[in-house]
């Protein structure tokens, strides 16, 4: 990290835990006896307790979100572009709450966590989660820290779609549900990606049932292929030729199977890296979670009707270059919302990065969460 820490950081963070020792039913019919949760706080929350933002991780994301866990960090949490003091998620106006969600493995009860029943790791005996169980642990979570109402609840793609949960399973308790990125559910063809990821982890022979931690090893292999073609679908074509062209690392073509293309070393790079901090068991779980997210089921496909009785206020906002949750998703939100009447922002930003839009400082996108940030700083306790 930098020598010193940027004035415009939350600055050093300690991850701090929630122990929640009552049984937790979900939505696949089975039940956690107990979890732990893990996150983060930045900012102070005010005497009123109105100042509160939950922020929604997406699939490979976590707790840290903002600011730097020692001296020695190279790089900050995954959205500090947005958050800190006089940005756009301003910590001197408001108190950030950033929790790792049930299945994670940066320290919330997930598949490397101990079963009770067992006294071993869970692995494939962890239950798969969906997004409102998530949002119910999240609700846990706020009665811990005495929060009754957020001020808003916001995240990028999987996140975008756990700040739309919030805003239909628990109406009172938002103000604002800030959904940038996101899709109303999944198509075909991002299924499609995520079962390929699945198959790329469940086939590598390390793998052993997902009962890998027994034999002391990870599907290595599997897991660097379905980041590799992850991080491919988090980019936009522009993007990557921008940055790779056809570039060949040594100038020529070798006639061989070896990384040749930067490109190829790029995304080989990812995937090794992606291997050593990620587990397999949760990477399985958070694209099935992403898989079944579809609020309007219920509703005989209605995404207005399922939203019909939410309270809060809305800013969605989308990339041009982002085709895995295209500017055309976001807007489906967005007609669902205006057929019911609700009061809804949208803000389409030109961008080629891609689905990776979310995560970086763009200026136009950083003028508009910042714009409705300000909207969200305004109101108090309804």
């Amino acid at each position: 990290m930098p020598e010193t820490i940027p004035a415009d950081s939350v600055g050093l963070v300690t991850p701090q835990k929630l122990v929640h020792d009552t049984p937790l039913d979900l939505d696949c019919g089975r039940a956690l006896p107990a979890f732990e949760m893990v996150y983060e706080t930045y900012g102070q929350l005010n005497a009123q307790k109105d100042n509160a933002i939950l922020i929604c991780h997406a699939l490979s994301g976590d707790h840290h979100a903002a600011g730097y866990h020692s001296m020695e960090d190279r790089k900050p949490g995954w959205w500090d572009t947005c958050i800190g003091p006089g940005k756009p998620i301003d910590t001197n106006r408001f108190f950030v709450v950033a929790p790792n969600n049930l299945g994670g493995c940066k320290g919330t009860t997930g598949p490397m966590s101990t079963n009770p029943e067992t006294g071993k790791a869970y692995g494939p005996d962890f239950p798969i989660v969906t997004v409102s169980d998530w949002v119910h642990s999240q609700a846990l979570l706020a009665d811990h820290l005495g929060i009754d109402q957020w001020a808003a609840v916001a995240g990028g793609s999987l996140g975008g779609m756990q700040a739309l949960q919030w805003a239909i399973d628990y109406p009172d308790r938002l103000r604002h549900s800030i959904v940038i990125a996101g899709a109303p559910r999944l198509s075909a063809q991002n299924i499609g990606f995520n079962e390929i990821a699945r198959q790329a982890i469940m086939s590598d022979p390390d793998f052993h049932e997902g009962r890998y931690y027994d034999y002391n090893t990870i599907p290595r292999r599997g897991l660097m292929i379905a980041r590799m073609l992850g991080h491919i679908t988090y980019l936009s074509d522009l993007s990557m030729r921008a940055k790779f062209g056809r570039e060949l690392r040594e100038g020529k073509i070798n006639f061989g199977f070896d990384v040749e293309f930067q490109v190829e070393s790029y995304l080989r790079y990812q995937g090794k890296s992606f291997v050593e901090k990620f587990d397999a068991n949760t990477y399985l779980l958070m694209t099935k979670v992403l898989d079944y997210f579809d609020p309007a089921k219920e509703y005989d496909d209605d995404l207005s009707a399922a939203l019909k009785d939410t309270q809060a206020e809305f800013f969605v906002a989308a990339f041009t270059g982002d085709w895995r949750f295209a500017p055309q998703r976001s807007r489906e939100i967005v007609k669902a919302l205006v057929k019911g009447r609700k009061t809804v922002s949208y803000s389409e930003i030109t961008a080629h990065h891609g689905h990776d839009a979310f995560l970086m400082p763009i200026q136009d996108y950083m003028d508009a969460l910042r714009t409705y940030m300000n909207r969200v700083a305004q109101g108090g306790a309804q």
